[in-house]
């Protein structure tokens, strides 16, 4: 029985989340490749319903903690598109203070414990603050998120241990996309089925259409309801597929383009649209208006990054440490 009802209001804000996303990410990548974006850069393109599916799921004190591509979920889960953007371009304004960029987004105030560009670091971060949360007694959880070529490491499987062992109130995602940094899964395991690493700690865990919010929405919420009630963690397998290449340096040459275009009839924007135009949830006149309204946000975003001034010198030797008055601190 879901906790969460899908209604019209769910697929007119999956709709308008997910353009954000999407529109978001297009534009940051024309500012990549006129080097206003530096350092790494990895977009979301095509995997919007694993967020916006999850979002819809959860509630007010749930928390996230993914990868380095993580401007989707800093944006879905309420990260200004001004202060990302600004984060992104190095700027002092910037959600991590311009000292992070796009692998290290981090946002305290809305649950958001980032952008970890260590492959599988985050697994037991994860795991850590669903433990703060059993600890101090809240209803929160945490969804750790990680790409089909962390669950390889190690880490995963002392976390899974241990998150069962606790019971603790975590959601394990994988963003099966196929291709880890450019390697097919095909090419590095033999269980082709993620989501069944799991079973090996009796942990409830299943395979999800990562293209289909619906499909996302009904497991994260299942997921939920089973960590609030105490039972503990799940592991979920969301096969996705992204349009572009692991980063902006990557030419994606070790996929066909029939494959591509196979996963692109599958969008998730598009299959939103759909329902809300069969239902007659909106009119192409509430489509207009959101496209328009999501077109400002991102250039606002941009306009706000472009003016916002650069760190002072002196950031280097802030957020270091907690003891303000550290000895060593001053060269």
């Amino acid at each position: 029985m879901s906790a969460v009802e899908i209604n019209k209001d769910t697929y007119l804000k999956w709709f308008e989340s997910m353009l954000l996303m999407r529109k978001f990410e297009e534009k940051t990548g024309q500012l990549y490749g006129q080097q206003k974006i530096r350092g790494f850069c990895h977009l979301y393109i095509g995997q919007e319903a694993v967020i916006a599916g999850a979002i819809s799921a959860l509630q007010p004190g749930d928390s996230m903690i993914t990868t380095y591509r993580d401007h989707a979920h800093a944006l879905a889960l309420g990260v200004s598109a001004n202060s990302i953007m600004a984060e992104m371009y190095g700027k002092a304004t910037g959600c991590s203070k311009g000292k992070g960029g796009s692998m290290h987004m981090f946002s305290k105030e809305h649950n958001f414990y980032g952008g970890h560009a260590i492959v599988g670091g985050q697994i037991p971060l994860g795991a850590g603050i669903a433990f703060a949360e059993k600890y101090k007694g809240t209803s929160n959880l945490n969804v750790c998120y990680m790409g089909d070529g962390a669950v390889r490491q190690g880490a995963l499987n002392e976390t899974f241990n241990m998150a069962m062992l606790w019971k603790l109130p975590v959601i394990f995602v994988c963003e099966n996309n196929g291709y880890a940094m450019g390697t097919s899964v095909e090419r590095t395991t033999n269980m082709l089925e993620l989501y069944k690493i799991g079973l090996g700690f009796d942990m409830p865990c299943a395979a999800v259409d990562g293209m289909d919010p619906v499909a996302v929405h009904n497991a994260m919420d299942e997921a939920a309801q089973r960590a609030r009630n105490g039972e503990g963690p799940t592991f979920l397998e969301m096969r996705t597929y992204r349009y572009r290449g692991h980063s902006m340096s990557d030419p994606a040459k070790y996929r066909t383009k029939d494959e591509l275009e196979e996963y692109k009839a599958k969008d998730p924007i598009e299959q939103v649209r759909e329902v809300i135009v069969a239902e007659k949830y909106a009119d192409e006149a509430w489509f207009e208006e959101v496209e328009a309204k999501v077109k400002q946000t991102v250039d606002e975003a941009v306009k706000f990054a472009e003016e916002s001034p650069w760190p002072e010198a002196s950031e280097l030797f802030t957020d270091v440490y907690v003891q303000t008055d550290y000895p060593y601190q001053e060269i």
